[in-house]
């Protein structure tokens, strides 16, 4: 039997898979979704959301995903790895992502092809268009360029397509080097690791999605304070972390997750990361 049905869960409240049944609103996060929202519904074009590796991007692009799949409003497409080779490797993920047929396979076909559907797609079926690239610190600078040229079309009153990008500090400086691409940002947001009051309610906000109803918190306070100090508030570590304390919870047939559990933990983690 799994340890969370033991502590009578419905599910794993740890996973790290992005599910957007768990999206924390932490005040940054809920403030990011927020604007990203309305820069969407007001077609202003090209919205950057930056963060580390772990602070939960992914996850904010599926619950985006999640408010916007109106079918018969938004055409929302997605591209998870934008690493490509070449200007015409790209422009092809970005079709085939559209589920575009071009007339031939060139450079100018995929772009023509697009053309058509965007303006389709915005002016002819009135739709609002969300093109959403995950992980864009891969994006080189022929790929951006392509994406600049995409922003291009409007009309008079608004940009056709809505395009986000998620992705790691590195993107930074890749794109502030690029003026006419920089210039064309709508929304610019960092999204910042949680601090120890975020750290417990994701917490607490995890277990209750999965039905825990003790009244018994299943993490000490004191707990949860060595959690956030070692995870530094980065939530894919708080999650790896929480997981693991939950296991042990059930093996060592403890009531909650206290300080000696999250210690312990960290103590055998260190020894594996220094090889001992």
């Amino acid at each position: 039997m799994s340890y969370f049905k033991i502590l009578g869960l419905e599910e794993e409240p740890f996973s790290t898979s992005p599910d957007p049944a768990f999206f924390y609103e932490s005040q940054e996060h809920k403030e990011a979704l927020l604007r990203l929202g309305v820069a969407i519904e007001l077609k202003r074009g090209l919205s950057v959301i930056l963060g580390d590796i772990g602070t939960g991007k992914t996850t904010l692009a599926r619950k985006l995903f999640s408010l916007f799949s109106d079918k018969s409003r938004y055409d929302f497409n997605m591209i998870l790895d934008p690493a490509s080779d070449s200007e015409l490797e790209f422009l092809s993920s970005l079709t085939d992502s559209f589920e575009i047929k071009p007339d031939n396979f060139s450079i100018s076909g995929y772009k023509k092809a697009l053309e058509r559907y965007v303006f389709q797609k915005g002016v002819d079926e009135n739709k609002t268009i969300i093109f959403l690239i995950d992980e864009a610190q891969k994006l080189n600078s022929s790929s951006i360029e392509t994406l600049r040229a995409l922003l291009n079309y409007e009309t008079n009153k608004f940009k056709l397509l809505q395009l986000v990008l998620l992705g790691q500090m590195e993107l930074l400086p890749q794109i502030k080097e690029i003026r006419n691409f920089w210039e064309r940002i709508a929304l610019k947001y960092v999204i910042n690791p949680l601090n120890e009051e975020e750290t417990r309610g994701m917490i607490n906000f995890r277990i209750k999605q999965v039905g825990y109803k003790n009244g018994i918190p299943l993490f000490s306070d004191e707990a949860i304070g060595v959690i956030h100090n070692y995870t530094q508030g980065c939530p894919r570590r708080i999650c790896h972390l929480c997981h693991d304390s939950l296991e042990a919870l059930v093996i060592r047939n403890r009531e909650r997750v206290d300080k000696e559990i999250v210690q312990d933990l960290i103590s055998e983690e260190m020894k594996v990361a220094n090889g001992k």
